[in-house]
């Protein structure tokens, strides 16, 4: 049986994980998100793994929670933090983390994408944000990262219709830092990786940790 989540560790000093379930769109299943955890954990715990790329294999990067284990009673389908350890795991890991969103990018993955520090984008990329077209409230921080990204206004606009931006839309708004053409999409990722890992060995985790913290804050603190 073909593992639903694929690590791939490079000398340059990051890892490659992808989501693969393609015939389900990368769909978030309980084997899946139970994986990557540990995909996430491993990369915690190697001190060489300096920054991770998060992709999807197929034609999506991930249409968000399996609807079809859903409708089956799995409990673990509910998407709260506190239910699931996907977010913590990310936000735990003190590395960059590079989303390669290669294709559509719904609700969960959408969630998992701005979950990342850094999102690179096919120009086949589409995201959307259809929690409130399924009845759900979002648990890994969407309602919170989103409209730091784009804006109020059209945070809300995306989140309670449900519409689809493409790759180009989410670039101007700011969403996506880079958008690429298909075939150059993980090697752009790697480059950027590599290019994050050769900074001074331990500087970046603390940078990052340095602008997460300061985010909210006011300058005078």
């Amino acid at each position: 049986m073909t593992s639903p989540i694929l690590i791939d560790r490079h000398a340059a000093g990051y890892a490659v994980i992808t989501l693969n379930r393609p015939d389900a769109m990368n769909a978030l299943s309980r084997d899946l998100r139970e994986q990557f955890v540990s995909a996430f954990e491993s990369c915690q715990q190697d001190s060489n793994v300096k920054a991770v790329i998060v992709t999807g294999s197929g034609k999506a990067f991930c249409a968000g929670f399996d609807l079809k284990e859903m409708a089956s009673g799995f409990d673990a389908n509910v998407a709260e933090a506190s239910e699931n350890m996907i977010a913590t795991v990310m936000a735990n890991f003190d590395g960059p983390i590079i989303a390669a969103v290669n294709g559509f990018a719904i609700t969960g993955g959408f969630e998992l994408a701005l979950a990342c520090d850094v999102i690179i984008a096919s120009t086949n990329a589409k995201f959307a944000d259809t929690h409130a077209r399924v009845g759900v409230l979002p648990g890994w921080g969407l309602s919170q990262r989103l409209p730091r990204l784009i804006g109020l206004s059209r945070a809300k606009e995306m989140s309670f219709t449900g519409n689809t931006i493409d790759a180009q839309q989410a670039c101007e708004w700011g969403l996506v830092n880079h958008v690429v053409a298909p075939e150059a999409l993980l090697t752009s990722a790697q480059k950027l990786a590599e290019e994050m890992c050769g900074c001074v060995p331990g500087i970046v985790s603390k940078y990052k940790q340095l602008i997460d913290d300061g985010y909210s804050m006011p300058l005078v603190d």
